[in-house]
């Protein structure tokens, strides 16, 4: 083959749009570069060709390469969870009124188009390694191959149509202009994902080992495929025709509009389908855990499962009855469980990915008390969408119409006699009776915090207060507090503590788990038209007929609900589109809060002018145990408002991308620096 070299060249950072200290960075191996080494030594070198599918795979460890609007935050700024952390509240608001620029936490760019380039390189010429086994190399081709249409899934995600680079490696010979290139469409770049995947699937294996657990498999390609699918066919990219706003004006240099303009039905057979596949593999399987009382009181004997008896075998496997939704829940993403071990995981980044970006997201939910931050909660609107426990939807107004004004909170006799097993006394009595989702995920004033890794019995059960004055409670002059009084606990482990010889358990970085796969199946299903029948090829080429099917409907929403201790839907909503496309975005909102799903949900959907320009409800905290009945009245929190303008549908280029490629064009709303 035609020997080629790579080289830390000024002009080829510039035409990829990397920085070239970045470049630096990521192509410089000590070991084995110094400023040119040759592709044929390090691909016919088996050590070589690891480290740098290894160095593929750091680049997605990058800081806000996924997670991360802001720094610091495991998830989104979307209507769903509240920051205070230093200047949080200050850079919360500018991000609701759409204030940041196009350099504002955009280091995503960058180190995704680092991945690409990185991993095309290994596609390109793994091929020629004389050490690796024909089967190795076809598995670390394929690796490369899904972390690069990975990269690219995450730039289509935030930055909407993005450049696709050619696959071959550029010539290092090849001019400033000759590198720019222009976005490709939408679905454009969801073909190249879809079609990329799809390869890299047909070479993946099904599982990896415990140490390889991080790596690509099968199910994990095909489970982004479906995704990319599913965007594709949301009404941002598959607009109807009575849609006011079809992005015309999102547009390449040569003014070719990059979203789709005309909806095309056929798009959510083709989800359905690539969902559909994902769950044919057999592979994947909701979470269970049997009812055991351990012994921490977070979860008291007296609420055991099934909290729906009438629905205790419906679509799930044998012996739903004895399995203990909270614990199924909360045991996902608090580190109980290794992640070879979580037989729902598709895709992880393994254990405290990002220098321990979970466990910083969890020393921010937790209490001073614990040595943690107090930083992050939840707003009324995500605390009010968690049912109740028997499936009816939550109302605020009914329980304050139907409790009486001296009666709502729970009082020593009432805990006592397990009138309300969740809850310990003086806790306000709203929290009562929900679904188990609810208490696996809300840290509520006066929740119950275990923190048995303290060494002290004085650290070690304690209920928890978010009233002023209280040591959880707002303060003058910092910013450890939770601005709207409602804490957070999912990823919390009973035994997390940062103090008194305690510590934060480790956790697991869930990126793609199952229960989403059966939730974009649903979804994909219930858009399509009633008698309405598609032949769709599956991803080994076989056929398969779609349409919408009230039944595997029911077969995927009903297992993540009843898992959760929650009643399927009455066959009346399965059988009204309108009412089952408002259930399913609701689910979504409860299932996968906290996991970088909502804010992207509501753009798909197009429901973000709406959603995320409402204002901020929270608890009363300027309230004093004193006045605690004020504390739960709704207020709208302070410095903390909403608004939605058109542009924040996507993230701003940076302008250093546009002055480099001279083909790049910006996005709707932006600077575009001519």
């Amino acid at each position: 083959m035609k020997k080629k070299h790579i080289i830390l060249a000024v002009a080829f950072s510039l035409g990829l749009g990397i920085s070239f200290s970045s470049c630096s960075d990521y192509l410089s191996v000590e070991r084995f570069f110094n400023d040119r080494q040759s592709e044929e030594k390090i691909f016919k070198s088996k050590q070589f060709t690891e480290e740098w599918l290894a160095k593929c795979y750091g680049l997605l460890a990058g800081s806000n390469i996924e997670y991360g609007l802001i720094k610091f935050t495991l998830s989104n700024y979307s209507d769903d969870i509240i920051f205070n952390e230093s200047d949080g509240a200050v850079n919360y608001n500018a991000f609701k009124f759409g204030q940041y620029d196009n350099g504002w936490v955009n280091d995503s760019y960058i180190r995704c188009y680092e991945g690409v380039r990185q991993a095309s390189i290994m596609v390109n010429n793994v091929d020629i390694n004389e050490e690796l086994t024909k089967e190795e190399i076809l598995d670390k081709k394929a690796q490369a191959r899904f972390l690069r249409a990975y990269f690219y899934w995450l730039l289509l995600r935030k930055y909407g149509p993005i450049p696709l680079i050619p696959d071959e490696t550029i010539s290092i010979d090849e001019t400033y202009t000759g590198m720019s290139y222009p976005r490709a469409t939408y679905d454009e770049v969801v073909d190249y994902i879809d079609k990329e995947m799809t390869l890299a699937a047909k070479d993946l294996p099904d599982r990896r080992d415990r140490q390889n657990i991080a790596r690509a498999t099968r199910g994990a390609a095909l489970a982004v495929r479906a995704k990319a699918l599913l965007y594709s066919a949301s009404p941002l990219n598959n607009p109807l025709p009575d849609d006011p706003d079809k992005f015309t004006d999102f547009v390449d240099d040569q003014g070719r509009i990059l979203m789709s303009q005309t909806y095309d039905e056929s798009k959510w057979a083709k989800a359905a389908a690539a969902a559909k596949d994902v769950i044919d593999l057999g592979r994947y399987e909701l979470h269970t855990a049997d009812y055991q009382d351990k012994g921490d009181n977070t979860y008291p004997a007296t609420v055991k499962p099934p909290y729906n008896a009438k629905y205790s075998n419906k679509n799930f496997p044998d012996g739903w009855a004895n399995i203990d939704p909270f614990e199924s829940y909360r045991s996902i993403f608090n580190g109980d469980l290794y992640a070879n071990e979580n037989e729902e995981l598709i895709f992880t980044r393994g254990n405290n990915y990002i220098g321990d970006q979970v466990n910083h997201l969890v020393q921010n939910q937790m209490p001073t008390f614990a040595g943690g931050e107090n930083r992050h909660g939840l707003t009324a609107k995500q605390c009010d969408a968690y049912d109740m426990a028997n499936g009816d939807a939550f109302d605020l107004q009914h329980f304050l119409d139907t409790c009486e004004a001296n009666k709502r909170f729970v009082t020593e006799d009432e805990y006592k006699a397990g009138k309300y097993p969740q809850l310990r006394p003086n806790v306000w009595k709203e929290y009562a009776n929900r679904e188990p989702r609810f208490y696996a995920s809300v840290a509520f004033s006066g929740a119950f915090w275990p923190f048995t890794s303290a060494k002290d019995a004085e650290y070690r059960n304690q209920q928890i207060w978010y009233y002023r004055g209280s040591k959880e409670g707002r303060k003058n002059g910092s910013d450890k507090w939770i601005p709207t009084g409602i804490g957070m606990m999912k990823f919390v482990n009973p035994n997390d503590c940062n103090t008194n010889n305690g510590k934060i358990y480790d956790k697991v970085d869930v990126t793609i788990r199952y229960a989403d796969i059966l939730l974009m199946y649903a979804e994909a299903l219930n858009e399509l038209t009633p008698g309405n029948s598609y032949e769709i090829t599956n991803w080994q080429g076989e056929p398969m007929t779609v349409s919408r099917n009230t039944e595997e409907m029911s077969k995927s929403v009903s297992r993540v609900r009843i898992r959760a201790g929650m009643p399927d839907y009455e066959q009346e909503i399965y059988n009204d589109q309108t009412l089952f496309r408002e259930k399913l975005k609701h689910e979504r909102q409860v299932e996968l809060m906290g996991e970088n799903q909502r804010y992207h949900d509501l753009r798909r959907w197009k429901d973000v002018p709406i959603e995320e320009s409402e204002q901020i409800y929270g608890c009363n905290v300027l309230m004093t145990e004193a006045t605690k009945e004020r504390f739960y009245e709704r207020v709208r929190v302070e410095n903390l408002q909403a608004n939605f303008s058109r542009k924040m549908y996507f993230w701003p280029v940076l302008e250093r991308e546009l002055q480099w490629n001279r083909r790049m064009t910006q996005a709707p709303g932006w600077e575009t620096f001519d």
